[in-house]
This record gives structure tokens, sequence and C-alpha cells, in this order.
């Protein structure tokens, strides 16, 4: 639950909040961390003067804090401005780093699931059209685990980089990174390969479950850290390409004034969410599941989207019959239920899903799906009030 915070905002207090996948509150120890970075560690830490010793001394223990957590050294953590540009650092520039030294005649190949978040598959995109590159985009099967049959014959001894996220944003399913591994490093010895481990954080150990990756991608704001903060793990021999030229910080990967708040924001929300993860995860779990079962007991015809066992306990996903998901996401706005269907734009609107046709699933059923997302605010309390609400929303759409 969102509670009030401004006398002018009290009808939120009534409302449940289940989009955390979108975004999720900032923890308090993020906040209580990066007011004092704010106000007396505020300098350039590039520069050379005592202020900015201060600023850099807080960089450099909160990049130390990051790298611990994400299991690699302080000097494989590229900070980055979010999860996006992560993806992007990793797809194109880590693309480019392998085209560099590529020993053939056509530019190398890139791999990645049709499931990927957008800020991967339109990187893939870009070096199909503006490269060359040859892209092939892997299906999935119905319960959302990519297809290993179709990676195996999509990898090949062309391919330069393979893209596969650890955790699907909108269905919530486990990738099986391990097998994925197996296979590029069989049938693709050349390629890279990244992970996009942006919803993964709350809910998996990265630190051991990103392991086969080369390039990890993380965003603070999906684990209570402050938005428009990220990272980009580059593990010991991995190389990327720069996508800012500018002053050369971050080893010259990625150049501009590094964001020292947001870094030490970054550095405490991971610590809390590490170290909160196993009994977390036990209790969404059981108001997931509370959840899931409820709704499914009392809507006919509604069908929860891939196996429970292979999701992140944060994620349920529903498919409701005769129902268009972004009508009835807007009419649970306005019964108080926060919650989201397909991928929202920059404008709001809900595009179809690429990740249910990247299932199988056929228009029309696709477009009835809708994702509601816990986290660490959800209570009993807020799976009462979506309990009570939904099944009547329902109703109405099909009425």
């Amino acid at each position: 639950m969102i509670a009030a915070d401004h006398p002018g905002d009290a009808a939120f207090a009534d409302r449940v909040y289940l989009d955390h996948a979108a975004t999720t509150p900032l923890r308090p120890e993020a906040l209580e961390a990066m007011l004092p970075v704010l106000t007396a560690e505020f300098a350039n830490p590039s520069g050379a003067h005592a202020e900015s010793r201060r600023a850099r001394l807080a960089l450099d223990d909160a990049r130390d804090q990051i790298a611990e957590l994400l299991g690699v050294g302080p000097g494989d953590v590229i900070l980055t401005s979010g999860g996006t540009e992560a993806d992007d650092l990793a797809v194109v520039g880590g693309w480019e780093a392998v085209a560099e030294g590529w020993v053939g005649g056509a530019p190398p190949a890139v791999v990645c699931s049709a499931m990927e978040h957008h800020a991967v598959l339109r990187a893939c995109q870009s070096l199909a059209s503006r490269r060359g590159a040859e892209l092939r985009e892997v299906r999935s099967g119905p319960d959302g685990r990519i297809d290993l049959d179709d990676l195996a014959e999509a990898c090949r001894h062309d391919v330069g980089l393979v893209s596969v996220m650890a955790v699907n944003n909108e269905v919530g399913t486990i990738q099986p990174l391990d097998d994925v591994a197996r296979i590029v490093a069989e049938r693709s010895p050349r390629a890279v390969l990244h992970t996009d481990a942006v919803q993964a954080v709350p809910w998996l150990d990265v630190a051991t479950t990103a392991t086969p990756a080369a390039l990890v991608s993380v965003s603070a704001h999906k684990f209570g850290g402050p938005k428009g903060t990220g990272a980009l793990v580059v593990r010991s021999g991995t190389s990327v390409r720069a996508r800012i030229d500018g002053g050369g910080q971050e080893r010259g990967r990625r150049s501009g004034t590094p964001n020292v708040a947001g870094a030490v924001g970054t550095a405490a929300a991971l610590t809390a969410s590490v170290a909160g993860r196993p009994s977390e995860v036990a209790r969404v779990t059981v108001l997931r599941d509370r959840l899931a079962d409820g709704l499914l007991a009392a809507v006919a015809d509604a069908v929860e989207t891939g196996q429970r066992g292979d999701r992140v306990a944060g994620i349920l996903h529903l498919r409701f019959a005769d129902v268009e998901a972004e009508a009835m996401v807007v009419l649970l706005d306005q019964v108080g239920i926060a919650a989201s269907a397909g991928a929202a734009c920059s404008s709001g609107a809900v595009e179809p899903s690429h990740v249910l046709a990247a299932m199988g699933l056929a228009r029309r059923a696709a477009s009835s799906g809708v994702r509601f997302s816990l986290g660490v605010t959800s209570t009993d309390h807020d799976v009462d009030r979506a309990l009570a609400r939904i099944p009547d929303v329902v109703s109405r759409l099909r009425n």
C-alpha cells in the first residue's frame, strides 16, 4: 500500500499498489544514505580538491559495495543511468568490441530471446539496421522459458553476442541461464553472453544465478534504489566500447560526471535487498499465491500465465477471457488498484504484448493479460482489497 504523503493525496491512502515490477518505492535505507551526499559530499568526484576527494571516497565505497553484492570486483562495475543504458551498453558496446577483432566477411550476428525487454530488443534491432548484423530472435515455449532447441539452432560460429534475460519483466519466468551458457559456449564460442538481470535482483541471488553471463545489467529502482541509476557488470576479460564519449570516466567505458548520491543510494538499497531477500521471498510468495488462488477461484475463465514454480515471487500474470487488458488496467486504476498490461511506453499507452506473442499465444489471448506485481511494501491488507475489487472489475467489463 502507498500511504498518503501530502494532504492533497488523501485518496491514495486506500489504493493498492501492484506494479512493483515497473518500479518499487525508495527504501528508507537508500534515502538515509543519500541525504548527506546530496548536501555534504556534493562535489564533482573527478576534481583534485578536498571536496572532490570526499565525493570520490563516497563513490568508491558505493562501487565496492555494489561489486561485492554482485559477486565481482570493483573494476568490473560500470555505473550507468539505469537498466536501459546498461542494456544498450552491453548489447551495442559488447557487440562492437567483438566486431572490432572479428575475422570473416559479414559482421557478427546477434541472438536474443523474443521475450526480451525493449531496451535489449531495440538495441539488437539497431545493430541489424545500422551495422548490418543478422538478428536471430529465439522463441519461447508456452511456459515462458526460452526454447533451448531454437536457441541452439540460432547459435552458430558467426554469432558475436547473445542476450537472454534472467527474469522476464512481464510474466516473471526465470530463464535457464546455465543451459543457455552451455549452448552458447558449445555452438558460438566467440560470442559474449549478456543477461538483463533487472527483474532478478529482488528475488534471486544475482551473484550466483548470473555467473554464466559475461555482461549483467541491473537497475536500482527495481529493488528500492533511486530512479536514474544502474550498473553493468563487465567481467574480467570482456570488453565493451563506450556509447558516451567525453571525460573518460568509468575507465573510459562510460563518460559523464558520476551520480554519487545515486550510487550511494543504489549500494544501500542493494545491501538491504540482499540481506532481506530470503525472508522477503518467502513472505511475498505467500501473498502472491493467495492473490492468485483467490482470483482464479472468484473469476471464471481466468488463466495463470506460465508455471508458478518457474516464476519469481513478486510477479503474477493472469489472462481474463473476453476482457481487453488495457481497459481493465484503466478501470482497476479507477477503483484504486495499480497494475499493468503489456509494456508501458512514454505516453502511458500499452503496446500489444510481444512477450505473450513470443510464447505462442494468439492475439486475442495475448490482449487479455494483466500483470500484478508485489514487493517489499505489499501486505495482506493489499491482497484482501485486491480480491474484493478485481472480480467486480472483470464482471463490469464483460457485461
